[in-house]
C-alpha cells in the first residue's frame, strides 16, 4: 500500500508536508504507520498547481527517502494546492509512468489501495477508457485506469458522481474479493476531493486538518504527527471536498 498527502489554503512550501514535519510523508515512505507496506519505497510524485491551469509534475523512481532533488525542489517551491504520494507497487513495475499523481488536462490523481484481481480483467478496463482519453494510458496501474476511467465518465462535471458509477463499474470487474479498496485524492486545480470505500469492512485510511492561521487544509493516509493531535478520520464511503475555507463530506454511494 502506498502513502499520500493532500494540501489546499495559502501559498506554503511543499516541504511543510513532505519533509518538515516529524511524521513527514518522505518519513512515511520508509516508515508508516497505518499502511499494510511500512517501506513505501517504489518510487514518488507530485502535482502541484501554480498560475497555470494544468499542474506542475515531478515524478521519479527512487525511493523518496534518498532523492536529493526532490528535497532541494521541496524547499523551493511554493504551492497553494498539491498532492504528493510514496509508492509501494502491488505487482506492476516500478517505473514513472506508475508513479502517482496521474495528470489529465487540469485534473491530478493519486490512490492508495487494490483493485481484486486487476490483472485478470486489465484489458477489459482499459477498453472501457473513452478513446479521447487513451493516450493518457502511459502505464500499467489499476489506479491509472480506474482514472481515467473516472474523467470518461464526466469528472469535470460531476466529481461525485464520475466516481461513484466508476466505483461500481470495477467492483462488477473484479473477480476477486476484496473488489475494492480506495483510498484517493484528486483536483481540479480549484478544489481538492478526498474519497474513502472499501467493498468490504477494511477501507484504507484518511484524515484531514484544518490549520486556522492560513484557512487552509492537509489531506493525507495518515497524520504528519506521532501524537494525532488536531486530526479527523474520514468514515468509509465518504466524498470529500475542501476549498480553503470549508470542507463538505457526504456518502459516496
Amino acid at each position: 500500500m502506498c502513502r499520500w498527502a493532500g494540501y489546499i489554503g495559502a501559498p506554503i512550501y511543499l516541504s511543510d508536508i513532505l519533509s518538515a514535519p516529524e511524521h513527514s510523508l518522505i518519513e512515511q515512505s520508509r516508515a508508516a504507520d497505518e499502511g499494510k507496506a511500512r517501506l513505501n519505497g517504489d518510487g514518488f510524485g507530485i502535482a502541484w498547481y501554480g498560475r497555470r491551469t494544468e499542474p506542475g509534475l515531478y515524478k521519479d523512481v527512487h525511493p523518496a527517502w534518498s532523492d536529493v532533488n526532490l528535497r532541494s525542489v521541496a524547499n523551493q517551491v511554493q504551492s497553494h494546492l498539491f498532492l504528493a504520494h510514496v509508492r509501494a507497487s502491488t505487482g506492476t513495475a516500478i517505473s514513472r509512468n506508475n508513479s502517482h499523481p496521474f495528470v489529465v488536462d487540469n485534473w491530478s490523481f493519486m490512490h492508495n489501495g487494490l483493485i481484486g484481481g486487476f490483472e485478470q480483467v486489465r484489458k477489459k478496463a482499459d477498453m472501457l477508457i473513452p478513446d479521447a482519453l487513451y493516450n493518457h494510458r502511459k502505464g500499467a496501474t489499476d489506479s491509472e485506469s480506474f482514472f481515467l476511467n473516472a474523467v470518461g465518465q464526466g469528472l469535470d462535471k460531476n466529481p461525485k458522481g464520475a466516481i461513484a458509477e466508476t466505483v461500481k463499474l470495477f467492483e462488477q470487474l473484479s473477480p476477486i474479493t476484496p473488489h475494492l479498496r480506495l483510498s484517493i485524492a484528486f483536483s481540479d486545480g480549484k478544489k481538492l476531493y478526498a474519497v474513502r470505500y472499501a467493498s468490504d469492512r477494511w477501507a484504507p485510511s484518511i484524515y484531514y486538518r484544518r490549520y486556522k492561521r492560513n484557512d487552509s487544509w492537509a489531506i493525507v493516509s495518515e497524520p504528519l504527527d506521532e501524537n494525532h493531535n488536531g486530526w479527523t478520520r474520514v468514515k468509509s464511503n465518504s466524498f470529500c471536498i475542501f476549498d480553503k475555507k470549508d470542507v463538505l463530506i457526504q456518502n459516496l454511494i
